[in-house]
């Protein structure tokens, strides 16, 4: 995937899409040394981070063995006490032992020697040894109250059955004979029934307790220092010890399991997974943070860099613009006699060439534009043709041919219009009163069978237009696409931005595609005849007066109609009579 994004990074580098060089040489910097350096840090931080969720793991199993080790040894010192006790018990010449006081010196000598057994078996840690008896005497050292025993939670739920090896679990020493024997120090307990075939304390119980302070202050170390959950349950499942924080298991939760071979208890330390990878993650938020800061570096470097190698480039480059937006006294200071000093100078000399050209440029067409509008106008002498159609105008009107009179009139109007080449640009109203007088001409030349619709905001009617462009394609409409006059013209003229856009549209024959195709190519109509030449007139007009870009877009279809779409810069006139830009 990398290699992938990478090679298109380098062909669009290439190609140009990346239009600065700086840019591009910035680009390639950073490439160099940001991606060595991300991918040098994500190595760093997947074997770190791998050694250290390793020893992590392998930490937590050797202390929970170390608890497993510890436990055991306590159970193992509490059970072999319980056995050596059970053993003595076995012994014919201690039947004697009864389950009450001893009231002769017999009982109380084997009282006494059993008694001395039991503190032999006493070490720094036992808390106590007891053997309880059925009607609650006991032997031992004088400080239990057998009536407290019930205080410790598994005593109670301990089965009559006189077999087997009862471990009672951590809980407080706090079955003493009064308030000061009662240490209410935590212990852990076992309890053992006597089943002795020669009768000797039969259906007693040895009671052995150690001191748990020691092992379960290693358990809160344990916590502390692992932030795990720890717990300890026997075969049936009853908790022994746990962890006192509230505690949710998760099934993505790291577990550490042993289980003591002597009564089967299993030890469990639970430990979340965000806080097992929680040292990886400190690794990994320390190197995205030093990955970001020395890309920010780089970055910042490279910018430097490429910016002090490219400031020659990025003004010459600067001049070129301002160049292409027409600005020809633009120069570069050269600099140096390297390449950049050579490009300078031949950037001057090419623009001085350009300006000198263009000046001759813009005189010959301005000749050439001022040959070609002339050229466009019909070379009759006006007032001979007025005087002459205001003579048949009153000779219609005296012998009563009103629609001859009508027609004379409107066509004097459009002639007025047409042959006033005082001004080429006209506002656009005056155009459209002009195309007004042209349809009362053919009103009254074929009656009322067309119909005109024109859509034009008044404030559009002072924008400025080529004279003289409206009526050829008026006049393409009744000769070539209406039979006998009849059809529909719609003209609309609405903004659009800066410019103008004029639609003119008609149901009438149409054109095939061939001669749509020929409408608007120079010198077609020419050849043809005089079909297109007044719109091949009109498309050169305005591109002559707005520039090339601009001018006649025609639509047809064969029997639908034709569509013309111009669209031209808004000008207005000006106070003194010059056009002006908007």
């Amino acid at each position: 995937m990398m290699i992938h994004l990478l090679k298109q990074l380098n062909v669009r580098l290439l190609s140009g899409s990346y239009r600065s060089i700086r840019t591009k040489m910035l680009f390639c910097f950073l490439i160099v040394t940001i991606i060595p350096l991300l991918s040098l840090g994500a190595l760093s931080y997947y074997q770190s981070g791998k050694v250290i969720n390793s020893q992590f793991g392998k930490y937590g199993e050797n202390a929970v063995a170390q608890l497993e080790q510890q436990t055991s040894s306590y159970l193992n010192r509490m059970n072999q006490t319980t056995e050596t006790i059970y053993s003595y018990l076995l012994d014919p010449a201690r039947a004697d032992l009864g389950d009450n006081i001893p009231t002769t010196y017999k009982e109380i000598m084997d009282k006494d020697d059993f008694e001395v057994l039991l503190k032999a078996l006493k070490t720094d840690r036992t808390s106590g040894i007891y053997v309880i008896t059925r009607s609650g005497y006991y032997y031992g050292e004088n400080n239990l109250d057998v009536s407290k025993l019930s205080r410790i939670p598994a005593w109670k739920s301990m089965s009559d059955i006189p077999e087997g090896k009862y471990w009672l679990g951590f809980y407080l020493q706090n079955h003493g004979m009064n308030d000061s024997d009662s240490t209410e120090q935590p212990v852990l307990g076992l309890a053992v029934p006597i089943n002795n075939p020669y009768g000797a304390l039969r259906g007693s119980k040895i009671l052995v307790e150690e001191n748990a302070e020691d092992l379960l202050h290693m358990f809160r170390l344990f916590e502390n220092d692992t932030k795990a959950h720890l717990k300890i349950s026997d075969l049936q499942g009853r908790i022994v010890y746990e962890t006192a924080s509230v505690f949710s298991p998760q099934d993505s939760d790291i577990v550490w399991n042993k289980t003591l071979a002597l009564n089967l208890w299993t030890i469990e330390a639970r430990l979340p997974a965000k806080a097992f990878y929680r040292s990886s993650g400190i690794i990994r938020s320390n190197t995205i943070m030093v990955a970001v800061a020395s890309s920010l570096l780089a970055f910042g470097l490279a910018y430097l860099f490429s910016s002090r190698f490219t400031a020659r480039i990025r003004r010459l480059k600067d001049a070129m613009q301002k160049v292409s937006f027409g600005k020809l006294h633009t120069r570069t200071q050269v600099e140096g006699k390297d390449e950049l000093g050579s490009l300078d100078t031949s950037f001057n000399s090419m623009v001085g060439g350009i300006q000198s050209l263009i000046q001759e440029v813009e005189r010959s067409e301005r000749q050439k534009k001022e040959a070609e509008l002339k050229a466009f106008h019909y070379q009759i002498n006006p007032h001979l043709l007025f005087n002459t159609l205001n003579s048949i105008q009153w000779k219609a009107r005296l012998q009563g041919a009103e629609d001859i009179r009508q027609m004379l009139y409107h066509l004097t109007m459009v002639l007025e219009g047409n042959l006033d080449i005082s001004q080429e640009l006209i506002p656009f109203g005056r155009e459209l009163r002009m195309i007004e007088h042209f349809l009362k001409i053919q009103e009254v030349r074929y009656g009322p069978v067309f119909e005109y619709e024109l859509e034009c905001e008044e404030p559009l009617k002072h924008y400025l237009i080529p004279r003289m462009t409206l009526q050829p394609l008026f006049e393409n409409i009744f000769f070539h696409g209406f039979e006998d006059g009849k059809g529909a013209i719609r003209l609309n003229v609405r903004e659009e931005g800066n410019h103008l856009l004029l639609t003119l549209s008609d149901n009438g024959a149409g054109m095939a595609p061939d001669k749509l195709e020929r409408l608007l190519l120079p010198g077609s109509a020419k050849r043809k005849g005089r079909g297109g030449l007044g719109v091949q007139n009109a498309n050169q007009k305005f591109k002559l007066h707005f520039g090339l870009q601009h001018g006649l877009t025609v639509y047809s279809t064969k029997g639908e109609g034709t569509t013309i779409v111009i669209q031209w810069p808004k000008k207005e006139e000006s106070p003194h009579g010059n056009s002006a830009n908007h």
